[in-house]
């Protein structure tokens, strides 16, 4: 009787482990897993900062210069394009096509002295560089993020708590190959 009774503890000792171990895993990957969506929200929040500065710049450009119409009309599109996004992957494209309107938008800057001289654009100019600072430090945060979260499920043995309470591997945020592409300029 003593050694079934002593049985039946270790037993009942590491059921008890294991059932720790299993909550206390899960406790943490939904705390890191809350951090990427957090870190998601950020992305979103700088990328409207930008949205909401475009019809600015916009009505700056139009009103120093009339020219470069087509720029101005990517631009335009590209905005009204990222408006819509629903999901993270969406607000990523529409971000790629804004980023490389505005580089040629920029660009066109260091042509005319008129339009740099403008000090509404020159404080546009340096607003959008802020946020374009802040959109790329939350990738990058929201990637690192990403980064803690897969290590945390993957590795042994809390790999097989992760397998057991459903979380799965959550994809980095990447750039398209032709934003890795420097902006080119013709007049």
């Amino acid at each position: 009787m003593p050694d079934l009774t002593i049985a039946l503890i270790v037993i009942g000792a590491i059921v008890l482990l294991l059932a720790i171990l299993l909550i206390s895993s899960y406790n943490r990957f939904v705390k890191i897993r809350n951090r990427v969506k957090d870190q998601s929200a950020q992305i979103d929040v700088q990328l409207k900062r930008r949205f909401e500065l475009i019809p600015n710049l916009i009505e700056t450009v139009k009103g120093v210069a009339s020219f470069e119409r087509e720029t101005i009309e990517a631009v335009t599109k590209a905005r009204a394009e990222a408006v819509n996004c629903k999901t993270l992957q969406e607000a990523t494209n529409a971000d790629q096509k804004m980023t490389g309107a505005l580089h040629r938008l920029l660009a066109i800057s260091e042509s005319y002295p008129e339009l740099k001289a403008s000090a509404n654009f020159a404080q546009l100019q340096q607003e959008l560089s802020s946020t374009e600072d802040k959109i790329a430090m939350s990738r990058q945060f929201y990637n690192d993020t990403v980064l803690k979260y897969n290590n945390a499920i993957e590795v042994f043995p809390a790999s097989i708590a992760a397998g057991i309470t459903g979380f799965k591997h959550i994809d980095f945020l990447q750039i398209a190959e032709a934003e890795r592409e420097s902006v080119k300029v013709s007049f």
